[in-house]
């Protein structure tokens, strides 16, 4: 049980530093804890606007939306901020692995940076 709670901290750490390296800079603010869900629902309207779906949000609400609508909010948001988190768990991997050989790294960041 103790080890779930350090594990979710941690984790609740990487996202907050994930957030403020692409949410924050984006919305130039800092995130953290108490205005996390409020920089996400801002970053979300922004997308929204830009995909030209903003204005029915507006009228019908999100609950209103398309599944396909939603997910194109969701896609252009998550794909960036999920890829950044994926990117720094693999590095930390990397750090607590038994060493390997270097080509064997190279060829893993090589096949992970071709698919992201």
């Amino acid at each position: 049980m103790a080890a779930e709670v350090i594990l979710l901290a941690g984790l609740e750490k990487l996202k907050l530093r994930v957030a403020n390296e692409t949410l924050g800079r984006d919305m130039h603010k800092e995130v953290n804890d108490d205005n996390y869900e409020s920089i996400l629902d801002a970053k979300k309207y922004e997308v929204a606007e830009e995909l030209g779906l903003k204005e029915k949000i507006e009228n019908v609400g999100w609950e209103n939306m398309t599944t396909k609508e939603v997910g194109k909010i969701g896609g252009r948001m998550g794909g960036h901020i999920g890829g950044q988190m994926v990117k720094k768990l693999v590095a930390m991997a990397e750090a607590q692995m038994a060493p390997v050989d270097n080509e064997t790294v190279a060829e893993t960041k090589e096949h992970l940076d071709n698919k992201g």
